[in-house]
């Protein structure tokens, strides 16, 4: 469940999106542009699955005409083999025509099922793109976003968690804005330096969208 207040964003103790107001809206109108592309591509791709398929009602009316013809074939073949003393010959034509009919039927089902896999084929090759996008784009970095934040925000309520927010800092944060919080920070937070320490944290924190720790 969503949790407000300093949770705000927050599931089941894992950080969603961001407390400050820009990252998170960005965020959000950014998961929801990813719901409307992948919605799209699924039904872009459930149009041409249905476009394709139309190729297919002439195999459907061939195999049921041929099955249909077959079957007249074959029963009028039977009733002909009732004549007395010629009825054997007189089917062996019936028997023909039903077989080449039958032959009809199954080309119309190959053709079917052909038109199927074609079909299946490009509906898949018209997903591979959009989602490759979501999956190996978007989605890697949403969950480590998501990932950073969550431990930031254990850390910003830690009592150490301060210190580790700002060796953090140090190792991931731009050094022009590390050099404006001080010009040798590193030798700063070395001396333990509170107020560099306290800054390098906020930064941190704010790089990741999220407010510091009430003190």
């Amino acid at each position: 469940m969503l949790r407000n207040g300093t949770g705000c964003g927050t599931l089941c103790g894992v950080k969603i999106y961001a407390d400050r107001f820009p990252t998170a809206l960005r965020q959000f109108v950014t998961d929801l542009l990813v719901v409307v592309w992948v919605y799209a591509a699924v039904r872009a791709a459930m149009w041409l699955h249905d476009l394709v398929q139309k190729l297919a009602v002439p195999g459907q009316k061939l195999a049921g005409a041929g099955g249909g013809l077959a079957d007249n074939l074959a029963d009028a073949g039977g009733k002909v083999g009732r004549v007395p003393i010629v009825g054997d010959e007189l089917t062996a034509p019936f028997e023909r025509a039903a077989e080449a009919a039958r032959s009809m039927a199954d080309a119309g089902r190959e053709q079917q099922d052909l038109v199927g896999d074609l079909a299946l084929a490009l509906a898949v090759a018209v997903l591979i793109f959009p989602l490759g996008l979501v999956l190996f784009g978007w989605l890697p970095l949403r969950v480590r976003w998501v990932r950073r934040a969550s431990a930031a925000r254990a850390l910003r309520a830690a009592p150490a968690g301060r210190d580790l927010l700002a060796l953090r800092a140090l190792v991931s944060q731009p050094l022009g804005q590390l050099t404006r919080i001080d010009p040798d920070v590193a030798e700063a937070w070395r001396r333990g330096d509170d107020s560099t320490v306290e800054a390098l944290a906020a930064l941190e924190l704010r790089g990741l969208g999220l407010r510091p720790a009430k003190r």
